[in-house]
């Protein structure tokens, strides 16, 4: 598929370039793009939640009552989770949600996101963008000259772009990441994907 390049004014420069069909023209694996967010999302999850069970309450370990004749059940110490100021019952303990996802599902999945995008025409293309100083006012003229202002918008650079990443951190509806730092979720969360030139090569030679 061919999509013309525009410049950081968003006027047409009179180019296009071809993207290979292999990613953003192929059939979305929904559950694919399901696994991966998952993933990453669980990855952002800290897994330090923790509740004390009856080893950690403090308080006596003497037994409460004898074991048999009062008739009813039997009873431990007042640290036993049935007591009013006892331990959790099964409470959560640290853990990692982390989980291994097979690098071919990986790539599917971002591949379906790019062409569930392009298919809604939501994909632009756009002539390498220099900034020498990180300044938010620079990101937000080029968001508006693309129209992209109340949109959720991801710039995907060829190499990090340090400048840009700082230009664009205070706008809360815009975010800069590298080719190499590619997300399913980013990509999803999107509401619009503006893919630098330089950065086309670099996903092709990821995905393909």
């Amino acid at each position: 598929m061919k999509i013309e390049v525009i410049n950081n004014k968003g006027e047409d420069t009179g180019r296009k370039i071809e993207l290979l069909n292999g990613i953003y023209k192929i059939e979305p694996n929904e559950h694919a793009v399901y696994l991966e967010v998952k993933q990453f999302l669980a990855n952002q999850r800290q897994g330090t939640h923790k509740t004390k069970c009856k080893a950690n309450v403090t308080g006596s370990t003497r037994k409460i009552k004898k074991q048999k004749g009062t008739g009813t059940a039997r009873a431990g110490s007042i640290k036993s989770g049935l007591l009013r100021g006892g331990g959790t019952i099964f409470g959560p303990v640290p853990r990692d949600y982390g989980f291994d996802l097979n690098k071919k599902v990986k790539r599917l999945a971002k591949r379906s996101a790019f062409s569930a995008k392009a298919a809604e025409k939501k994909i632009r293309v756009m002539e390498d963008q220099i900034i020498d100083v990180p300044k938010t006012k620079v990101f937000k003229s080029i968001l508006k000259a693309l129209k992209l202002e109340i949109d959720k918008a991801l710039f995907i650079t060829g190499n990090v772009n340090d400048n840009a990443v700082t230009s664009a951190r205070n706008i809360p509806n815009a975010k800069v990441i590298s080719a190499n730092e590619l997300s399913t979720y980013e990509l999803v969360n999107a509401d619009y994907i503006v893919l630098f030139e330089s950065a086309i090569d670099t996903i092709e030679n990821r995905l393909n």
